[in-house]
């Protein structure tokens, strides 16, 4: 009797270790790999797409946790849930700027996406790179871009500007034709110029165009304070309420291409994905614009800017499904994601041989000249001011914002700008 009873017990014991097994094999199966990205444009719904082919090729399941368009939001939300070693976020869509940031959060992909790292452009793997650490694999990366609406450069016998003042006259010019012609609602030239990340792109710009530094120079020096970079934002508070709505200081991407894609601007500073969009079917300007580098500022050090952007994707360390998120993260910076994104979305691929592609150069033919502006590109200062860089951006949009709203101007804003970033400096960065 004593035998039997061990015997159930043992096959009892054996059944309950085979079912733990089983739910947790079944677990593993059923695991949705989650992640998070903010919504520009179509972002969420190509997302979608591309995780839907995953989930096909796979039979694995992922899901989307939608951020806002803001990057300034989107990272004040990853902080937050990254503090709180959140479970329940696995992969997350990071500006080119933030490794720096929250890098220790972040599994290091050095060894598991070697052979991927290969494909990229070296100089985005690197600024993807801590020490030895790799925080993320790129998806795409960006350059802005200045449109314009070709069919109106014809109608009033103009060539694209090839500087800030060029720009102000010929918008100017257009702005009132059109008006005159009835369209009381056109302007001559929309940006982002809302407090956020965004503005310190633009401005940088502006800036860098004239000669006038990057904010923190790469050895840890505060620049901003000088005449050039005064000079060029007190010429873009002047577009403001002239050529340029007032209501562009609240502009976000999303809302200067809400205003360009109507057909109610001359020209616009934006990045590569407003492409695609404006030559959709049901877009009012399709085939009336084309775009060019963005204009030169004046005088010693003047050329064109263009702030280096770019999303790549990085795997949470408090993922329970990292295996999972790896495989998924490679999937989606891979070759063949990378052309489905230029070639419907005009993003500006990080694989070097796809500049060359015949199907990506057919729908987007500038970005033959993409690997010129991205050469000449303007980094913002993140790697110098390593983990104060968001404070930094913020002080900076803040001072930039003052002088275009009309409150400061640009000697005024910047002298205090100054002083503001040497107490965020401390002893040093």
């Amino acid at each position: 009797m004593k035998i039997i009873k061990k015997i159930l017990s043992l096959t009892l014991l054996t059944g309950i270790v085979f079912a733990s097994s089983l739910a947790i094999s079944m677990s593993f199966l059923h695991a949705e790999v989650s992640i998070a990205l903010g919504s520009v444009g179509r972002d969420t719904q190509v997302m979608r797409g591309y995780l839907d082919m995953w989930e096909k090729e796979t039979g694995k399941k992922a899901s989307i946790v939608s951020l806002p368009a803001s990057t300034t939001d989107q990272f004040g939300q990853y902080k937050t849930w990254l503090g709180a070693k959140n479970k329940d976020v696995d992969i997350y869509a990071l500006d080119v700027i933030w490794a720096t940031q929250i890098d220790r959060h972040f599994v290091d992909l050095s060894r598991v996406a070697a052979e991927e790292a290969k494909l990229h452009f070296p100089a985005i793997i690197k600024s993807q790179m801590v020490g030895k650490k790799l925080v993320a694999l790129p998806a795409f990366t960006d350059a802005p871009m200045l449109y314009y609406r070709s069919d109106l450069l014809t109608k009033y016998n103009e060539s694209p500007p090839k500087t800030w003042r060029d720009l102000q006259r010929i918008a100017k010019k257009i702005m009132d034709g059109e008006r005159a012609a009835g369209n009381s609602k056109f302007y001559g030239f929309v940006f982002q110029g809302s407090s956020y990340e965004g503005l310190t792109c633009d401005a940088l710009e502006w800036i860098s165009s004239y000669g006038g530094g990057q904010i923190v120079e790469a050895n840890g020096k505060i620049s901003i304070n000088n005449a050039k970079a005064a000079k060029a934002l007190d010429l873009i508070a002047t577009f403001v309420g002239n050529i340029s709505p007032e209501g562009v200081l609240s502009y976000m991407e999303e809302e200067s291409r809400g205003v360009w894609q109507t057909g109610n601007a001359a020209f616009m500073r934006n990045w590569p994905y407003a492409y695609s969009l404006g030559n959709s079917s049901d877009s009012p300007i399709k085939g009336k614009f084309d775009v060019v580098t963005l204009p030169e500022g004046e005088g010693n050090g003047a050329r064109s800017a263009a702030t280096l952007g770019g999303w790549n994707l990085g795997v949470s360390v408090y993922s329970e499904n990292k295996r999972e998120a790896i495989e998924l993260v490679k999937f989606l910076t891979g070759k063949r994601i990378q052309k489905l994104n230029a070639v419907n979305e005009s993003k500006l691929p990080t694989i070097p041989e796809l500049y060359e592609d015949a199907d990506v150069l057919k729908t987007a033919p500038f970005f033959a000249t993409m690997k010129d502006v991205l050469a000449n590109s303007v980094g913002r200062p993140s790697g110098a001011t390593r983990k104060k860089y968001n404070e930094v951006s913020k002080e900076f949009w803040t001072a930039v914002h003052a002088v275009i709203s009309g409150r400061k101007n640009g000697s005024e804003s910047l002298a205090d700008l100054e002083k503001r970033l040497k107490r965020v400096r401390g002893r040093r960065w």
